[in-house]
């Protein structure tokens, strides 16, 4: 693994965790290059999180994930397993513990740092989509956003490109190519000194809506599968307890999950 593959990882963990932050073990860390690793914490793309709560338990060749408890005044943390009769309480090595988190917003930041933006021109403006600031091409200026979804994007007007392939890595540590991100404003079919184009949140918005909407359909045919003989009624009530459900109706789910 090279530094610039270790950053690629991370933004695709950051992707697939959408608006919920990414978790990388310390244990996980002491295997990425050193100088990865540096660069990632100096440059707060990763920062200290709260200790794990679940684990892969030493205990056996199983492997198996299992709950992590700690006893005031006790000792070290450890699990109990429930697997195996000749195994009961398990101690976890403290390190095994510790893990390091990386957000959207925290690459928001470096995003923006990288391109010379004010650190508060960075704003959430819906789900998974962040304006990051006004970036200046050769033709035009344009807000520059950073989306959010199965990967991240970079958005300027109407167009958007992968942030993995705007990355690198040199002697300063991690960078935005600056000429690329200002050819992506360039190349944007609207120009407007002040703010992203209104269609661009409209394609972001439907772009989250459907997401929401398949997550509703995978649900419902888990359940069809577990519960076979209920009605389609009583499926949409359940995902409407979900936190999927993002407060709609069960009527509403259950418009769109057949679909």
């Amino acid at each position: 693994m090279t530094p610039l593959d270790a950053l690629l990882e991370l933004l695709e963990r950051v992707g697939a965790r959408r608006d919920a932050a990414a978790l990388v073990s310390e244990e996980e860390l002491s295997l990425w290059p050193v100088e990865a690793v540096r660069s990632l914490k100096a440059q707060k793309l990763l920062v200290k999180a709260s200790s794990a709560t679940t684990v892969v338990c030493p205990g056996c060749e199983q492997e198996c994930v299992m709950q992590v408890y700690a006893m005031p005044e006790s000792g070290p943390p450890f699990t109990i397993c429930d697997k195996r009769d000749d195994i009961n309480r398990v101690e976890i090595p403290t390190e095994r513990m510790r893990q390091w988190r990386c957000g959207a917003e925290a690459v928001g930041t470096f995003v923006a740092q990288s391109l010379g933006l004010r650190a508060d021109s960075q704003r959430k403006i819906g789900a998974g989509q962040w304006e990051l600031g006004v970036v200046m091409g050769k033709s035009r200026s344009q807000m520059v956003c950073l989306r959010v979804g199965e990967r991240l994007e970079l958005v300027a007007g109407q167009n958007a490109v992968p942030l993995a392939g705007l990355v690198g890595y040199g002697s300063s540590g991690y960078s935005v190519v600056d000429n690329a991100v200002r050819q992506l404003v360039d190349a944007a079919t609207m120009g407007d000194h002040r703010y992203t184009p209104n269609n661009v949140r409209r394609e972001a918005r439907k772009l989250d809506t459907q997401a929401l909407h398949e997550s509703w359909r995978k649900e419902y045919q888990a359940l069809k599968q577990r519960r076979p003989e209920m009605s389609d009624v009583w499926y949409s009530q359940q995902i409407a307890k979900m936190e999927i459900a993002h407060q709609r109706s069960a009527e509403t789910i259950r418009k769109q999950m057949t679909r």
